[in-house]
């Protein structure tokens, strides 16, 4: 669990980013990140305007100290997420940001998806889809209709005896609703 210091860093640190893609300048930095935030972290940057996803880019595994995953998959979810058009300048001040640091994954059976606790992932040779835990609770998913979409957006047939399927669960926060 973050500090609710590091949880406004990192979302700082995300729209900051977010900001330096869309102008296309030097991505920020953190001077002595502390303790959490140096260690290796996977995440999931979220961009909604209006409540409209805007954009969705992350990690699915741990590669690189959190700050920096932050820091880069923020800019990519501005930038390189193929389903939008790249992030403009002028939309940077309306957008919401959403982090979710995800766990390491486990292989899970269906039976054992908790539905707004765990996230998908799943996996057959080059392709993979993942959703996170958000995603069926906002959907009023149940636990066959979250793993179907999940296959789904894999490009896989549900069910798929060749899938590999692996749940995570991950620490969502946001920027505070504006006024």
């Amino acid at each position: 669990m973050l500090s609710d210091e590091d949880r406004k860093t990192l979302l700082e640190l995300a729209r900051d980013s977010v900001a330096a893609a869309a102008s296309d300048t030097e991505p920020p930095t953190l001077r002595n990140p502390n303790g959490p935030l140096r260690e290796k972290g996977a995440v999931f940057v979220t961009l909604r305007t209006s409540g409209e996803l805007r954009g969705c880019i992350g990690h699915v595994q741990a590669r690189e100290p959190l700050w920096e995953s932050v820091r880069d998959m923020a800019a990519a979810a501005a930038q390189r997420d193929h389903r939008f058009s790249p992030i403009q300048p002028q939309e940077v001040p309306g957008l919401d940001i959403e982090l979710s640091i995800l766990s390491p994954l486990v292989p899970l059976r269906p039976e054992e998806i908790v539905v707004g606790l765990h996230g998908l992932y799943v996996k057959k040779s080059e392709v993979s889809g993942l959703l996170l835990p958000q995603v069926a609770v906002e959907w009023a998913w149940d636990r066959t209709e979250f793993l179907r979409r999940t296959f789904e957006k894999a490009g896989l047939p549900y069910p798929d005896p060749g899938a590999q399927i692996f749940g995570f669960t991950a620490e969502h926060f946001q920027e505070p609703a504006k006024s």
